[in-house]
């Protein structure tokens, strides 16, 4: 827990009384994954530490990162697992530790990546299981609306406030939990996938994404790279959005400074300038392209986008979080965790 120590701290505004968007960029390893009570304890840290400044109320709508959950494939398993040196190498004992299951699902998988397919079907369950427990319970504890992050799942509902796993595609799914722990009825899935995730990930249409009552108003969420399609603000322009929420991760150290490769996984937007590929650096692409850049379009005065750090087997993690405030653009200065505190 060393970096909670060391996490940067970013406030913008002063409390009205409107409430506030909270964005947490944390720090995990594979340690933080080997069961649900660890991953709540470690998350539960940055909540107190934000609770402690004043940043949390019952308008404040706190912001996980893209993918925090997907890697609740871990819980449960063996140490090994958990420290092996790579994450092909942690799906293999998975994949060992369950043949028969997992033979099974691999001819049964339609996908590209059969095998990723098959792994994430095989803990499905038990991973939405632990994503309910995990951030229902921040919710109440805390009294805060909170955007999850998201999650790799397939056919995921909601049940009762509950998130549970289905039979079908694979989805990178975000739910959104109230003060009251119970999950909205509607989840926010992934529309437009990037190339790595292609080969499992399904991509959901853009028509389905939902904007959410809070009482900070009215939040829509882009997972990731929809925050970089001029499609996705049109459509939380449409439905009233005032606040926008952006859990993102990139897997790659070092990526942040080094040249933007352009689109992946979809056609660059008419709006999109080619001459940028290779010019621009993958932060100065992310300020122009993505919330920074689009927020306006949606009509929304505020938002956040914050990034998954840490060490997570051989994975890498980079990105700097960023608040976006009636245009005005505040960017962490960290590698490491921080929370962002916008007041509304």
């Amino acid at each position: 827990m060393g970096d909670l120590k060391n996490e940067e701290m970013i406030e913008q505004g002063a409390d009205t009384g409107r409430g506030n968007l909270l964005g947490i960029q944390p720090t995990l390893t594979t340690a933080d994954y080997a069961s649900e009570a660890s991953l709540f304890a470690r998350l539960d840290k940055y909540l107190n530490d934000a609770g402690r400044r004043g940043w949390l109320n019952a308008h404040t709508v706190v912001v996980f990162p893209e993918y925090i959950g997907t890697w609740l494939v871990a819980t449960g398993e063996k140490e090994a697992l958990r420290r092996a040196q790579s994450l092909s190498l942690a799906m293999r004992a998975l994949a060992l530790s369950r043949v028969l299951a997992f033979a099974t699902g691999l001819l049964a998988a339609r996908e590209r990546d059969r095998t990723a397919a098959s792994l994430f079907r095989l803990k499905s369950a038990s991973m939405a299981r632990g994503y309910q427990a995990v951030f229902s319970a921040l919710a109440r504890k805390h009294g805060a609306t909170i955007v999850a992050g998201s999650i790799v799942l397939p056919a995921p509902r909601v049940v009762e406030g509950a998130l549970v796993a289905g039979r079908g595609p694979l989805y990178n799914a975000t739910a959104v939990y109230g003060p009251d722990g119970a999950a909205h009825q509607t989840l926010v899935r992934k529309a437009y996938p990037i190339a790595h995730e292609l080969p499992f990930v399904t991509p959901a249409p853009i028509s389905e994404l939902p904007v959410f009552n809070t009482p900070a108003g009215r939040l829509g969420v882009l997972i990731c790279a929809d925050a970089w399609y001029p499609a996705a603000y049109e459509r939380l322009r449409a439905q009233g959005a005032q606040l926008i929420a952006v859990p993102s991760y990139i897997e790659a150290d070092g990526a942040w400074d080094r040249p933007w490769l352009g689109y992946s996984g979809a056609n660059a937007p008419s709006d999109v300038d080619a001459r940028d590929v290779g010019v621009l650096t993958e932060g100065q692409a992310w300020r122009k392209y993505a919330l920074a850049g689009r927020i306006v379009s949606a009509g929304a005065r505020h938002g956040v986008n914050v990034f998954l750090r840490g060490a997570l087997w051989d994975l890498g993690s980079d990105g700097r979080s960023v608040m976006v405030n009636d245009g005005a653009v505040t960017e962490v200065t960290s590698d490491g965790a921080a929370l962002l505190n916008l007041w509304l």
